[in-house]
């Protein structure tokens, strides 16, 4: 017989959710994660480069943060070093000169085409099993989840 310690406690189904939320959130990041990786960036710098592509005339510094995926506590060293890769450029603006906007380069724009292909590949692989309707199925819960997060 186990003894008191060695028991596993038995969570709510709301944990084991959440606990399977988070162990395919970490599978499923692997697999773009080697894409992007090869490229030399982080996830987060992958993700500034796509914000900033649906966002040509830039955006401040804050607004960027605001859309991340993931919460990047430091952006404004994330965004140091991108501007120093060249991938960004940050300026501040006419009008309101406290307002710094960032705006991708051609050469951000470049690395993230390269990417594209083999980034969907990779959700091709990894959820395409699904088909059409569970994809959507499976967003419409993800966002009910979110709703009562945010």
């Amino acid at each position: 017989m186990k003894d008191e310690g060695q028991r596993r406690r038995r969570g709510s189904r709301e944990e084991a959710a959440f606990v399977d939320l988070l162990r395919t959130t970490d599978m499923l990041s692997r697999g773009p994660g080697r894409a992007i990786k090869a490229a030399d960036l982080t996830s987060n710098q992958y993700n500034v480069l796509r914000i900033l592509r649906g966002a040509p005339e830039g955006l401040a510094c804050g607004e960027v943060a605001e859309r991340m995926l993931t919460r990047d506590p430091d952006i404004t060293r994330l965004l140091d070093r991108m501007e120093k890769r060249g991938l960004i450029t940050r300026s501040r603006e006419e009008k309101d000169r406290r307002t710094v906007v960032t705006r991708i380069t051609a050469e951000g724009l470049k690395l993230l085409g390269k990417l594209d292909e083999p980034v969907q590949e990779a959700h091709r692989k990894q959820l395409g099993h699904l088909g059409r309707e569970r994809l959507r199925a499976l967003a419409g819960l993800l966002a009910a989840c979110r709703e009562k997060v945010e």
